[in-house]
Protein backbone atom coordinates (compact mmCIF):
# COMPACT_ATOMS: atom_id res chain seq x y z
CA UNK A 1 0.00 0.00 0.00
CA UNK A 2 1.45 3.28 -0.94
CA UNK A 3 0.25 6.94 -0.96
CA UNK A 4 -0.61 6.66 -4.17
CA UNK A 5 -3.14 3.88 -4.25
CA UNK A 6 -4.55 5.65 -1.64
CA UNK A 7 -5.22 8.93 -3.89
CA UNK A 8 -6.66 6.55 -6.33
CA UNK A 9 -9.19 4.87 -3.86
CA UNK A 10 -10.20 8.12 -2.28
CA UNK A 11 -10.72 9.45 -5.87
CA UNK A 12 -12.64 6.59 -6.84
CA UNK A 13 -15.23 6.95 -3.63
CA UNK A 14 -15.72 10.71 -4.20
CA UNK A 15 -16.34 10.58 -7.68
CA UNK A 16 -18.61 7.60 -7.39
CA UNK A 17 -17.07 5.57 -11.15
CA UNK A 18 -13.78 4.51 -11.88
CA UNK A 19 -14.16 6.55 -15.01
CA UNK A 20 -14.63 9.42 -13.61
CA UNK A 21 -11.86 9.25 -10.92
CA UNK A 22 -9.19 8.13 -14.12
CA UNK A 23 -9.92 11.97 -15.31
CA UNK A 24 -9.61 13.20 -11.83
CA UNK A 25 -6.24 11.49 -11.11
CA UNK A 26 -4.85 11.39 -14.82
CA UNK A 27 -4.69 7.90 -15.66
CA UNK A 28 -6.15 5.36 -17.81
CA UNK A 29 -9.28 3.37 -16.47
CA UNK A 30 -7.65 0.03 -17.03
CA UNK A 31 -3.95 1.30 -14.92
CA UNK A 32 -6.95 2.40 -12.31
CA UNK A 33 -8.47 -0.65 -12.13
CA UNK A 34 -4.76 -3.08 -11.43
CA UNK A 35 -3.82 -0.22 -8.76
CA UNK A 36 -7.30 -0.42 -6.50
CA UNK A 37 -6.94 -4.94 -7.14
CA UNK A 38 -3.26 -4.47 -5.93
CA UNK A 39 -4.24 -2.54 -2.84
CA UNK A 40 -7.34 -4.93 -2.23
CA UNK A 41 -4.80 -7.98 -2.52
CA UNK A 42 -2.24 -5.86 0.23
CA UNK A 43 -4.75 -5.18 2.95
CA UNK A 44 -6.24 -8.98 2.07
CA UNK A 45 -9.92 -7.37 1.78
CA UNK A 46 -12.59 -5.96 -0.63
CA UNK A 47 -12.68 -2.59 -0.52
CA UNK A 48 -15.70 -2.43 -3.34
CA UNK A 49 -19.00 -4.93 -4.09
CA UNK A 50 -18.87 -4.55 -7.92
CA UNK A 51 -22.49 -5.32 -9.25
CA UNK A 52 -24.52 -4.47 -12.39
CA UNK A 53 -25.53 -1.32 -10.59
CA UNK A 54 -21.63 -0.25 -10.37
CA UNK A 55 -19.54 -0.50 -7.11
CA UNK A 56 -20.24 0.56 -4.00
CA UNK A 57 -18.03 0.48 -0.43
CA UNK A 58 -17.95 -2.58 1.76
CA UNK A 59 -17.42 -2.12 5.43
CA UNK A 60 -14.09 -2.76 5.12
CA UNK A 61 -13.80 -0.13 2.57
CA UNK A 62 -15.80 2.46 4.48
CA UNK A 63 -13.01 2.11 7.02
CA UNK A 64 -9.86 3.17 4.95
CA UNK A 65 -11.84 5.58 3.76
CA UNK A 66 -11.47 7.63 6.28
CA UNK A 67 -8.22 6.86 7.50
CA UNK A 68 -6.81 7.05 3.98
CA UNK A 69 -8.06 10.71 4.02
CA UNK A 70 -6.86 11.40 7.06
CA UNK A 71 -3.34 10.23 6.10
CA UNK A 72 -3.76 11.56 2.79
CA UNK A 73 -4.01 15.17 4.78
CA UNK A 74 -1.26 14.64 7.57
CA UNK A 75 1.45 13.88 4.43
CA UNK A 76 0.46 17.11 2.61
CA UNK A 77 1.18 19.08 5.68
CA UNK A 78 4.60 17.18 6.58
CA UNK A 79 5.26 17.88 3.17
CA UNK A 80 4.34 21.91 3.36
CA UNK A 81 6.33 21.85 6.78
CA UNK A 82 9.42 20.27 5.75
CA UNK A 83 9.36 22.91 2.64
CA UNK A 84 8.70 25.95 4.61
CA UNK A 85 11.60 24.83 7.00
CA UNK A 86 13.56 24.03 4.13
CA UNK A 87 13.15 27.17 2.72
CA UNK A 88 13.35 29.40 6.07
CA UNK A 89 9.70 30.72 5.90
CA UNK A 90 9.28 28.56 9.25
CA UNK A 91 12.04 28.23 12.30
CA UNK A 92 13.42 30.23 14.80
CA UNK A 93 16.50 32.41 14.90
CA UNK A 94 17.91 33.63 18.03
CA UNK A 95 20.21 37.22 17.60
CA UNK A 96 22.24 38.74 20.35
CA UNK A 97 22.38 42.50 20.61
CA UNK A 98 24.62 44.61 22.54
CA UNK A 99 22.74 46.44 25.22
CA UNK A 100 23.14 50.15 24.09
CA UNK A 101 22.07 49.01 20.31
CA UNK A 102 18.79 47.49 21.16
CA UNK A 103 16.62 50.78 20.16
CA UNK A 104 19.27 51.98 17.37
CA UNK A 105 16.74 52.99 14.10
CA UNK A 106 18.96 50.72 11.91
CA UNK A 107 18.57 47.71 14.62
CA UNK A 108 15.07 48.13 15.06
CA UNK A 109 14.15 48.13 11.26
CA UNK A 110 15.84 45.27 10.54
CA UNK A 111 14.03 43.51 13.30
CA UNK A 112 10.48 44.79 11.92
CA UNK A 113 11.82 43.94 8.53
CA UNK A 114 12.40 40.60 9.25
CA UNK A 115 9.03 40.07 11.14
CA UNK A 116 7.29 41.35 8.67
CA UNK A 117 9.11 38.77 5.48
CA UNK A 118 8.86 36.08 7.75
CA UNK A 119 5.93 36.38 9.75
CA UNK A 120 6.16 31.99 10.50
CA UNK A 121 9.82 32.24 12.02
CA UNK A 122 10.36 32.71 15.65
CA UNK A 123 12.51 35.92 16.52
CA UNK A 124 14.06 35.63 19.72
CA UNK A 125 16.21 38.60 20.51
CA UNK A 126 18.77 38.83 23.79
CA UNK A 127 20.16 41.73 25.04
CA UNK A 128 23.71 40.44 25.47
CA UNK A 129 27.00 42.75 25.91
CA UNK A 130 29.52 41.68 23.26
CA UNK A 131 31.56 39.58 25.17
CA UNK A 132 28.97 36.86 26.16
CA UNK A 133 27.64 37.53 22.78
CA UNK A 134 31.04 35.94 21.57
CA UNK A 135 30.82 33.06 23.99
CA UNK A 136 27.45 32.13 22.58
CA UNK A 137 28.13 32.40 18.93
CA UNK A 138 30.87 30.20 19.51
CA UNK A 139 28.68 27.13 21.04
CA UNK A 140 25.78 27.99 19.08
CA UNK A 141 23.49 29.26 22.17
CA UNK A 142 22.78 31.88 19.24
CA UNK A 143 22.55 32.47 15.39
CA UNK A 144 23.78 35.82 15.22
CA UNK A 145 24.61 38.79 16.57
CA UNK A 146 25.19 42.37 16.58
CA UNK A 147 28.19 43.37 18.48
CA UNK A 148 31.47 45.02 18.97
CA UNK A 149 33.98 42.62 17.05
CA UNK A 150 37.89 43.01 16.06
CA UNK A 151 39.30 41.94 11.99
CA UNK A 152 40.90 39.17 13.57
CA UNK A 153 37.33 37.24 14.09
CA UNK A 154 38.19 33.37 14.54
CA UNK A 155 37.55 30.92 11.50
CA UNK A 156 33.59 29.96 12.52
CA UNK A 157 32.48 33.87 13.21
CA UNK A 158 31.60 35.65 9.56
CA UNK A 159 30.90 39.39 9.99
CA UNK A 160 30.31 42.50 8.69
CA UNK A 161 30.19 45.85 9.24
CA UNK A 162 26.61 47.42 9.83
CA UNK A 163 26.36 50.69 11.55
CA UNK A 164 28.99 53.04 11.96
CA UNK A 165 29.75 55.14 15.29
CA UNK A 166 32.01 56.72 17.17
CA UNK A 167 32.87 57.98 20.77
CA UNK A 168 31.22 61.09 22.49
CA UNK A 169 31.42 62.34 26.05
CA UNK A 170 28.86 62.08 28.41
CA UNK A 171 28.28 64.37 31.42
CA UNK A 172 25.90 65.02 33.97
CA UNK A 173 23.34 67.71 32.52
CA UNK A 174 24.25 70.12 35.17
CA UNK A 175 28.28 69.81 33.91
CA UNK A 176 29.58 72.84 33.44
CA UNK A 177 31.40 70.83 30.60
CA UNK A 178 28.04 71.71 28.76
CA UNK A 179 28.56 75.03 28.34
CA UNK A 180 32.21 74.97 28.12
CA UNK A 181 33.55 71.60 26.84
CA UNK A 182 37.36 71.28 26.17
CA UNK A 183 38.92 71.03 23.00
CA UNK A 184 41.08 68.16 24.00
CA UNK A 185 40.40 64.87 25.66
CA UNK A 186 43.75 65.51 27.25
CA UNK A 187 42.17 67.96 29.52
CA UNK A 188 39.52 66.23 31.31
CA UNK A 189 42.21 63.96 33.09
CA UNK A 190 40.88 66.39 36.41
CA UNK A 191 37.50 64.88 36.28
CA UNK A 192 36.50 61.32 38.38
CA UNK A 193 35.35 59.11 35.07
CA UNK A 194 32.72 55.93 35.01
CA UNK A 195 33.92 53.01 33.22
CA UNK A 196 33.31 49.49 32.05
CA UNK A 197 35.10 46.42 33.04
CA UNK A 198 37.04 44.88 29.91
CA UNK A 199 35.09 40.99 30.74
CA UNK A 200 32.14 42.47 29.54
CA UNK A 201 32.91 44.00 25.66
CA UNK A 202 36.82 43.23 25.41
CA UNK A 203 37.06 43.82 21.53
CA UNK A 204 35.46 47.20 22.84
CA UNK A 205 37.33 47.78 26.03
CA UNK A 206 40.71 47.42 24.17
CA UNK A 207 39.73 49.49 21.52
CA UNK A 208 38.32 52.61 23.51
CA UNK A 209 41.12 52.13 25.70
CA UNK A 210 44.01 51.89 23.22
CA UNK A 211 42.68 55.05 21.23
CA UNK A 212 42.58 57.12 24.42
CA UNK A 213 46.19 55.89 25.42
CA UNK A 214 46.97 57.28 22.13
CA UNK A 215 45.56 60.49 23.10
CA UNK A 216 47.86 60.64 26.04
CA UNK A 217 44.66 60.17 28.26
CA UNK A 218 44.70 58.05 30.90
CA UNK A 219 40.95 58.15 32.67
CA UNK A 220 41.18 58.86 36.65
CA UNK A 221 38.03 55.65 37.17
CA UNK A 222 36.42 55.57 40.30
CA UNK A 223 33.73 53.98 39.83
CA UNK A 224 32.57 50.95 37.80
CA UNK A 225 28.79 50.19 35.74
CA UNK A 226 28.59 46.73 34.39
CA UNK A 227 27.49 48.07 31.17
CA UNK A 228 26.86 50.89 29.24
CA UNK A 229 23.19 51.49 30.34
CA UNK A 230 24.68 51.71 34.24
CA UNK A 231 27.48 53.57 33.54
CA UNK A 232 24.75 56.43 32.19
CA UNK A 233 22.98 55.71 35.31
CA UNK A 234 26.08 56.54 38.01
CA UNK A 235 26.26 59.34 35.16
CA UNK A 236 23.53 60.59 35.71
CA UNK A 237 23.44 60.59 39.54
CA UNK A 238 26.74 62.71 39.22
CA UNK A 239 29.26 60.23 40.29
CA UNK A 240 31.45 61.10 37.55
CA UNK A 241 31.66 61.20 33.85
CA UNK A 242 32.37 59.03 31.08
CA UNK A 243 33.12 58.25 27.39
CA UNK A 244 30.54 56.20 25.77
CA UNK A 245 29.47 55.37 22.16
CA UNK A 246 27.26 57.97 20.21
CA UNK A 247 24.58 55.38 20.08
CA UNK A 248 24.03 55.40 24.29
CA UNK A 249 22.21 58.72 23.43
CA UNK A 250 18.95 56.12 22.58
CA UNK A 251 19.39 54.29 26.17
CA UNK A 252 20.00 56.99 28.13
CA UNK A 253 18.45 57.95 31.33
CA UNK A 254 17.50 61.76 31.95
CA UNK A 255 20.00 63.78 33.42
CA UNK A 256 23.13 63.33 30.73
CA UNK A 257 24.28 65.50 28.23
CA UNK A 258 26.22 64.12 25.17
CA UNK A 259 29.53 65.97 24.09
CA UNK A 260 31.02 65.47 20.58
CA UNK A 261 34.55 66.12 20.66
CA UNK A 262 36.08 66.37 17.47
CA UNK A 263 38.95 63.55 19.11
CA UNK A 264 36.47 61.20 19.74
CA UNK A 265 34.63 61.40 16.67
CA UNK A 266 37.90 60.49 15.03
CA UNK A 267 37.46 56.73 16.89
CA UNK A 268 35.32 54.32 14.80
CA UNK A 269 32.98 52.10 17.15
CA UNK A 270 31.36 50.39 14.88
CA UNK A 271 28.82 47.45 15.28
CA UNK A 272 29.08 44.26 13.38
CA UNK A 273 26.86 41.61 12.49
CA UNK A 274 28.07 38.11 13.13
CA UNK A 275 26.92 34.75 12.46
CA UNK A 276 28.53 31.29 12.72
CA UNK A 277 29.20 29.11 9.44
CA UNK A 278 28.83 26.21 11.16
CA UNK A 279 25.24 26.93 10.98
CA UNK A 280 22.83 25.93 7.83
CA UNK A 281 19.41 26.76 9.28
CA UNK A 282 17.51 28.11 6.01
CA UNK A 283 15.73 30.50 8.83
CA UNK A 284 19.27 32.27 10.03
CA UNK A 285 20.08 32.82 5.84
CA UNK A 286 16.90 34.71 5.21
CA UNK A 287 17.99 36.69 8.41
CA UNK A 288 21.49 36.83 7.05
CA UNK A 289 20.12 38.33 3.71
CA UNK A 290 17.76 40.85 5.39
CA UNK A 291 20.45 42.70 7.06
CA UNK A 292 23.41 42.84 4.47
CA UNK A 293 20.63 42.96 1.85
CA UNK A 294 18.80 45.93 3.88
CA UNK A 295 21.80 47.58 5.44
CA UNK A 296 24.55 49.86 4.29
CA UNK A 297 27.59 48.77 4.85
CA UNK A 298 30.22 51.42 5.71
CA UNK A 299 33.69 51.08 4.90
CA UNK A 300 35.68 51.14 8.94
CA UNK A 301 38.00 54.08 9.45
CA UNK A 302 40.95 53.17 11.90
CA UNK A 303 41.22 55.09 15.33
Amino acid sequence: MDFRQLRYFVAIVEEGSISAASRRVHIAQPALTRQIHALEADLGVSLFDRGARGIRLTVTGKALYEEAKQLLEDRERVIARIASLGQGVTGKVTVGVTVAHLWVPEIKQVLSGFRERYPRVALEVFPLLSGPQSEKLKDGSIDAGFLYIDDNSPDYLRARMFHKDNLVLAVPECSPLVGAPPDKVAHLSQYNFVWGPRSSSPVYYDRMLAYMHQLGFYPKVVQIGADNVTILSLVAAGLGISIVPGDCKWISPPGVSFIDMPELALCDMSVSFAWNTNNHSPALQNFINTVLDGSHIPTPDNC
